[in-house]
C-alpha cells in the first residue's frame, strides 16, 4: 500500500513532537495567530464535547443540514484507518474526505509556521482543521472535541453558533478528573457566554446539574434532552418533540435506542445554530446518516468471510462503561427481534475501565476472546483483559487476533449462526476495518 503523502507529514511531525495531550490553549492560539487565525473565518460552528455520542452527533448534525441543501465540513476525531477521515470539506451532494495533496500541504503549512515550537501533533492538526474550513467555502462546519472541552486544541473559536454536550461519563479520568462532576464542568468549558448551549440526554443529574447551572452563568440560551426537546420509539418509528411540536421520522440508521438521543440532540443543535430542518430534510437525514465503527454491520469483507456461516458481525469503537451500557442494550434489542447466541471478541487499551465496560454484558453474552490492540502502545496484553473480562462474571480466553478468534469460532461452533460483537477500542475497530478491506469513505 502506497504512503499518502499527508501520511508521510504526520509521521514525521510525530517524531519531533511529544506524544498523547497536553491540555493547554496557549501553543494552538500562538500558532493561530502566526497563520492569521483562521479560526475566526469558519461558517457557522457547531462545536460537540461529551464522552459517549459525539460521533454520532456530528453525523446526524452533517446528515440533516446536507439533507436540507447545505454545504458542510465536518472535523472528528480519532480517525479510524486514514487521517484523513478527521476532515470531510463540503462539497456538491455531500461532502468529501480531504485529498491527499490538499491535506498535505495545508500541514506542511502549519508545521512552517509553528517553526519547531514545543507543541503537539493534535494541535498541529487542529490548527490544520482551521486553515482547511477557512479557505474551503461551507454554510456550517461541525468541529468535534478531541479531549475534555476547556482545553482541547477546538476550543480556540470565540463564537460558535451553538456548544453541544453529549452524555458525559467516567472516561480520560487522568486528564479531566475522577469525579463525573469534575468531567462535566471540563466539558462545558466550551460554552461561550451568551451563544446556544443543547444538552444532551445525561445519566447523571450531577453532570446535568453543572452543565446547566454553567450555561446559566454565561447566560447562554439553553435547550436541555427531556426537558426542551426528547425523543421516542413508537410503531417502529422515531418521534421528536420540542416547542415547535411533533415530527414523526423513520427510526434511524444507526442501530440501537441511544441514537434516538443522540438524532435528537443533533435536530436541537441545528436549529438552536440557526438552521431551519423541514420535515423531509429531517426524513432523509435518519435514513442515510452513516457513522463507521458504531454498531456498524459488517455483510463484507475479508474478515468477514472468516466467521461461522451465516453469522451476525457487528463492529463498534466504544470503549468506557457507558458506552458498555448502550451496546448492551442495542444488542439486547437485536436479541429480542431475532435471538441469536452472542459471542464477543474484544480488545481495550489501559486507560480504560476494562472491567466496567463487561459488566454491561453479563447474563447476554456467552463468551469473550479477548485480543491484543497491536495499533495501540497502551494496549491491555489479551491474557489480562481475559482476567478483566472475568471479573465482570463472563467466560472469556484469550487469542492471538480478530482472525484467530472468528476462524475458532468457524471451526468449533455448532448450533445457531452466532451475533458476533467485535469492540472495546477504536484502535481495534480501526484496525479491524483496515483488515476487512472496508475503510470509511
Amino acid at each position: 500500500m502506497t504512503t499518502l503523502s499527508a501520511e508521510r507529514e504526520i509521521e514525521h511531525l510525530m517524531t519531533l513532537h511529544p506524544k498523547g495531550f497536553d491540555l493547554s490553549l496557549d501553543r494552538v492560539t500562538r500558532l493561530l495567530e502566526r497563520l492569521g487565525n483562521p479560526q475566526d473565518r469558519l461558517p457557522p460552528v457547531i462545536h460537540i464535547a461529551g464522552t459517549n455520542g459525539k460521533g454520532s452527533c456530528a453525523a446526524f448534525s452533517r446528515a440533516l443540514l446536507e439533507a436540507a441543501g447545505h454545504l458542510v465540513h465536518v472535523h472528528t476525531s480519532p480517525h479510524l484507518v486514514n487521517w484523513h477521515e478527521r476532515y470531510r470539506l463540503a462539497a456538491e451532494g455531500g461532502g468529501k474526505l480531504v485529498e491527499d495533496d490538499i491535506f498535505a500541504e495545508a500541514i506542511a503549512r502549519v508545521a512552517e509556521a509553528n517553526g519547531g515550537q514545543k507543541i503537539t501533533v493534535f494541535e498541529i492538526l487542529t490548527a490544520v482543521t482551521f486553515i482547511l474550513f477557512s479557505e474551503h467555502p461551507a454554510e456550517a462546519a461541525i468541529i468535534e472535541v478531541g479531549l475534555g472541552g476547556r482545553f482541547d486544541a477546538t476550543n480556540v473559536v470565540k463564537r460558535p453558533a451553538v456548544s453541544v454536550i453529549m452524555p458525559i461519563s467516567m472516561d480520560h479520568e487522568a486528564y479531566l478528573g475522577d469525579r463525573v462532576e469534575l468531567i462535566a464542568a471540563e466539558k462545558a468549558g466550551i460554552m461561550k457566554r451568551g451563544c446556544p448551549v443543547v444538552i444532551g440526554a445525561q445519566e447523571s443529574d450531577t453532570a446535568l446539574q453543572v452543565l446547566i447551572e454553567t450555561a446559566e452563568r454565561l447566560d447562554c440560551p439553553t435547550v436541555v434532552y427531556g426537558q426542551d426537546f426528547l425523543a421516542f420509539e413508537e410503531n417502529g418509528r422515531m418521534v421528536y418533540q420540542d416547542e415547535d411540536g411533533l415530527m414523526d421520522l423513520p427510526s434511524p440508521r444507526l442501530p440501537g435506542r441511544h441514537q434516538y438521543a443522540n438524532a435528537a440532540a443533533a435536530i436541537a443543535a441545528v436549529k438552536a445554530a440557526g438552521f431551519e430542518i423541514s420535515h423531509r430534510a429531517a426524513e432523509k437525514a435518519m435514513t442515510h446518516v452513516a457513522w463507521p465503527a458504531r454498531m456498524q454491520k459488517l455483510t463484507q469483507g475479508k474478515l468477514v468471510d472468516l466467521a461461522p456461516k451465516g453469522a451476525e458481525i457487528w463492529l463498534d469503537g466504544g470503549h468506557n462503561p457507558g458506552a458498555g451500557i448502550v451496546i448492551a442494550e442495542a444488542l439486547a434489542e437485536q436479541e429480542e427481534k431475532n435471538p441469536r447466541p452472542l459471542v464477543l471478541i474484544s480488545g481495550m487499551i489501559n486507560t480504560k475501565d476494562q472491567t466496567g465496560y463487561f459488566s454491561a454484558f453479563k447474563g447476554l453474552a456467552r463468551h469473550v476472546y479477548t485480543v491484543p490492540v497491536t495499533s495501540s502502545d497502551a494496549g491491555v496484553p489479551n491474557d489480562e483483559l481475559a482476567l478483566r473480562a472475568e471479573e465482570a462474571g463472563l467466560s472469556a480466553e484469550p487469542v492471538s487476533s480478530v482472525a484467530s478468534a472468528l476462524m475458532l469460532l468457524r471451526d468449533s461452533w455448532d448450533g445457531p449462526a452466532p451475533r458476533i460483537l467485535i469492540g472495546g477500542s477504536l484502535y481495534l475497530a480501526g484496525a479491524v476495518l483496515a483488515e476487512n478491506g472496508t475503510p470509511p469513505t
